[in-house]
């Protein structure tokens, strides 16, 4: 049977910002209310008064998704290095017999590089190497054979180690990468390990991107 508070409850599963700005207590439920109630009537087929539509949305402060918000909120505060490294390049590669070969020779050609930056995603049909600018004619002469399918210049990438007790909480990266979207940061990429990833941007969104990601402490 259908109610009032399984329908406001269903409704804001939909609305995934608004679930986030709800746990924040940053909106006003009465009015808040008053903007969705055609929504819920419809979805009843019959009248909601306001009033419990205002005490639906309150009840679902204490459901576990907004636990769980919280569990993020309290991993962020203890979030650890925040690095960013500009002018990179990111091939991405179809994938073929000779890519691997031809990855281990470009390793060998930077073994002794400094201050460089490079890192690698595989997938099924392709793979991605994100370097720094100046590693640009050595990717291209040594993966000359390969099918670059897209190159893409002038990014910039942020590195962020969160706490180790992140893998057991649902939801971090949707969280961080739900700032990063309000602000209008577009992701080029996502690269990661246990504790560990780094996002890829246009050079131009850099400085709100870590903006947005240092803030997240401060929750």
């Amino acid at each position: 049977m259908k109610t009032i508070a399984s329908e406001v409850s269903e409704y804001i599963k939909t609305k995934p910002f608004l679930s986030s700005a709800l746990s924040q207590d940053i909106i006003n439920l009465t009015s808040l209310a008053r903007r969705i109630k055609p929504e819920i009537e419809k979805s009843l087929k019959k009248p909601a008064k306001s009033g419990a539509i205002v005490m639906a949305l309150k009840r679902i402060s204490n459901t576990q998704e907004f636990i769980i918000t919280q569990k993020i909120v309290g991993v962020l505060k203890n979030m650890g290095d925040i690095t960013v490294r500009s002018s990179l390049v990111d091939y991405c590669f179809k994938i073929s017999e000779t890519l691997l070969p031809a990855q281990a020779k470009f390793l060998s050609k930077i073994e002794k590089s400094k201050n460089i930056f490079f890192t690698t995603s595989r997938g099924v049909g392709e793979c991605n190497i994100i370097v720094s600018q100046e590693l640009s004619s050595i990717i291209e002469s040594v993966f000359v054979n390969e099918e670059c399918i897209e190159k893409t210049y002038n990014l910039s990438a942020i590195s962020i180690k969160l706490p180790t007790e992140n893998v057991t909480i649902q939801g971090i990266y949707y969280f961080i990468f739900q700032r990063l979207s309000w602000e209008g940061v577009n992701i080029n990429e996502v690269i990661s390990t246990s504790n560990e990833f780094t996002i890829l941007m246009d050079e131009e969104s850099v400085n709100i991107a870590f903006q947005v990601i240092k803030d997240l402490k401060n929750l």
